[in-house]
């Protein structure tokens, strides 16, 4: 339930952003928050206002759900979304919140490349989260931990390409709402392929 409830504002803004008149300066969203809009890109503002009251709503149910407190990683998530999508909405320019995935997938690839350092027994952060499942060696953990930081990394640059590059950001929205979720999916699925005989037993 709370997995699911992660990706409701990503549908929200997927759905706004592809139903939504890049040229419509009165939608009701828009008035809302007090925005004159912009001039060709008002599918994003809209979309980025309902992504962000949708993460509020969100974020507020799991806060409650998970007897008020969030975790490190949702806390990042609600904060880049909340500040880039702010200034996304002040200046009533969309590179900022194309921006935001970007920086933020950066942030997980350093998380995952620094936590060593930053832990008491210096493991790394992908043995604190993986550790119940499998059974591997300080090496085994060690490029795990890199491959998870490569795989944020890739990401990032897949957001830039999408956004900045690619046919001038024409599937950036796909992307930001579906794309990144099979890429994330996928590096799982092969990654219990190729550590399933490290999988611990009912016994470990």
């Amino acid at each position: 339930m709370k997995a699911l409830l992660d990706f409701v504002p990503l549908i929200i803004f997927f759905y706004l952003y592809k139903t939504v008149d890049p040229k419509d300066t009165q939608h009701p969203l828009l008035q809302l928050i007090g925005s004159a809009g912009g001039i060709d890109n008002n599918n994003i503002l809209v979309a980025t206002t309902g992504l962000i009251l949708s993460m509020l709503v969100v974020y507020g149910a799991l806060f409650i759900m998970q007897k008020f407190r969030l975790d490190k990683q949702q806390w990042i998530v609600l904060f880049m979304t909340v500040i880039f999508g702010g200034i996304t909405l002040m200046l009533s320019d969309d590179f900022y919140i194309r921006l935001k995935a970007a920086i933020l997938n950066m942030v997980f690839a350093g998380a995952f490349l620094l936590s060593p350092y930053f832990s008491k027994d210096r493991s790394p952060l992908i043995k604190r989260l993986f550790a119940p499942i499998f059974n591997l060696g300080e090496l085994g953990w060690k490029r795990l931990n890199y491959a998870w930081a490569g795989m944020f990394a890739v990401m990032s640059g897949l957001h830039v390409f999408f956004a900045f590059l690619f046919m001038n950001g024409k599937y950036w929205g796909e992307f930001t709402a579906f794309g990144d979720m099979l890429v994330m999916f996928s590096f799982i699925i092969i990654q219990f392929i190729v550590l399933r005989k490290h999988f611990k037993s009912s016994e470990d």
